[in-house]
C-alpha cells in the first residue's frame, strides 16, 4: 500500500463518523418537533437510525472517491486522446495523424517574442513527439497501455518480457506484498477482524484482474465488451485504457477496505441474545438509580441538619420535638390509612341523628 493510500486510510476512518454524528443531529432537528425527546444513544430507535445513515455516507463516499479519481485520471489525458485517435488504429494512422498536428502547432508558429505561449507550444510538440514515437513502437505500445506513462522512465527495458518484469517489481509487487503483510498484521493483532474474509476476497481479485489485465497481448475483453460500451452508451466519456481500468480497480479497492473498517462498528461481531443485551441496559439502570437514591439521600441528611440546628446542646427541646414528631407520624399514618379512614367513617354515619338537617348530617361526617 502506498503512502497516500496509506494518508487516505487514516483520515478517512474518523471522518465518516463525524459526517454521520452531524447528519443524525439535522436529521433529528428537521423531523422531531421542538420539545418532542429525541432518541438518546443506546437506544434502539437511536442505534437503527444511525446505522443508516452511517451506510449512506460510506456509500456515497464510495462513489465520490472513484468520480474524483476518474476525474482526476481524464484530466490527466493520455496519448490516444493527445492524438485525437482511438484505440487499436494502426502505425500508419498514427504517424499520418502526427504530421498534421505537427503542421498546425509546431512551435515556430508561435512567435518568439511571447515566451509563456512559446514555451507551452515547445511542450505540447514534445508529448505530441513522445506520444507518436510510444504508440509507432508495438513493444512500447504494449508497456504503455498496461503500465501508463510511468513505462517512460524505463529506458533499459528492449523487449515486452523487460517491461513486464519491470512493471511488476516497480509496481504490482510493492502493492500486494504491503497489502498483504498489512492486513496479516491486523489479523494478528485482532485488530479490525470485522470484513477480514472479504478483504482478502476483494484483494485476490483485484490480483486477478491485473495479472489477467498486464499479461494478455490484447486489451482484456472486459474492458471492450464491458466497460467501454457501456460508457460510450450512457456517457461521453472516453474509452478507457487497460492501465486506467486498473488505476480505478486499486481506488475502489482501497475504499472498499476503508468501507469494511467503517461498516465493522455498525455489525459488531457475535449475535447478542436480547436477555444480555437487556440485562446490561438494566444493570447500567440499576447504577443510576443507586446514584440517584445516594444523592438524595445526602441531601435530605443535610436538611435535617439544618432544621435541627437550633435544638443542638437543648436536650429537653430536642425531646420535645422528637415526641411531637412522632405523635405526627402516628397520626397522619392512621389517618392516611385507607381501612382506618373507612372504618371511622361508618362508625361517624352510625352515630348520625335521623332527620338530622344537612348540614348537620355534613358535619358529623367530616
Amino acid at each position: 500500500m502506498s503512502s497516500t493510500a496509506l494518508l487516505s486510510y487514516a483520515g478517512w476512518a474518523f471522518l465518516p463518523n463525524l459526517v454521520t454524528g452531524w447528519l443524525q443531529s439535522i436529521y433529528y432537528g428537521i423531523t422531531i418537533r421542538a420539545g418532542d425527546p429525541k432518541p438518546q444513544p443506546g437506544t434502539p430507535r437511536y442505534v437503527k437510525h444511525r446505522r443508516r445513515i452511517h451506510m449512506t455516507v460510506i456509500i456515497v463516499y464510495l462513489l465520490y472517491t472513484l468520480y474524483e479519481a476518474d476525474y482526476i485520471m481524464r484530466q490527466s489525458g493520455d496519448f490516444y486522446q493527445d492524438l485525437g485517435l482511438t484505440l487499436g488504429v494502426d502505425e500508419k494512422q498514427i504517424k499520418s495523424r502526427f504530421r498534421r498536428l505537427a503542421a498546425l502547432q509546431h512551435p515556430d508558429k508561435v512567435p518568439t517574442d511571447d515566451p509563456i505561449r512559446h514555451a507551452a507550444a515547445e511542450s505540447n510538440f514534445v508529448n505530441l513527439k513522445t506520444a507518436q514515437d510510444t504508440l509507432s513502437d508495438p513493444i512500447k505500445r504494449f508497456a504503455y497501455e498496461r503500465f501508463g506513462p510511468d513505462m517512460l522512465k524505463w529506458q533499459h527495458c528492449k523487449t515486452i518480457r523487460d517491461y513486464l518484469v519491470t512493471g511488476i517489481q516497480t509496481s504490482s509487487l510493492p502493492l500486494y506484498a504491503g497489502s498483504t503483510l498489512m492486513m496479516a498484521l491486523l489479523s494478528l493483532t485482532n485488530y479490525l477482524q470485522w470484513g477480514r474474509f472479504w478483504r482478502y476476497l476483494t484483494l485476490a481479485g483485484l490480483f486477478l484482474l491485473e495479472y489477467h489485465t498486464i499479461t494478455r497481448p490484447y486489451p482484456s475483453p472486459l474492458l471492450t465488451n464491458v466497460f467501454n460500451p457501456i460508457l460510450s452508451k450512457l456517457t461521453v466519456h472516453p474509452p478507457l485504457l487497460p492501465f486506467q481500468l486498473l488505476s480505478l480497480a486499486r481506488k475502489a479497492t482501497f475504499t472498499l477496505f476503508i468501507a469494511f473498517s467503517q461498516l465493522g462498528s455498525l455489525f459488531p461481531q457475535g449475535k447478542p441474545t436480547p436477555a444480555v443485551t437487556t440485562s446490561q441496559h438494566d444493570l447500567q439502570q440499576l447504577v443510576r438509580l443507586e446514584g440517584i437514591a445516594k444523592a438524595s439521600e445526602i441531601e435530605s441528611s443535610r436538611l435535617l441538619a439544618m432544621d435541627m440546628a437550633p435544638f443542638v446542646g437543648d436536650e429537653q427541646g430536642t425531646k420535645e420535638l422528637r415526641g411531637r414528631v412522632k405523635e405526627w407520624l402516628v397520626t397522619n399514618t392512621i389517618r392516611a390509612d385507607p381501612e382506618v379512614r373507612d372504618a371511622m367513617g361508618r362508625a361517624m354515619a352510625g352515630r348520625r341523628r335521623v332527620g338530622a338537617p344537612a348540614g348537620a348530617r355534613a358535619s358529623l361526617s367530616a
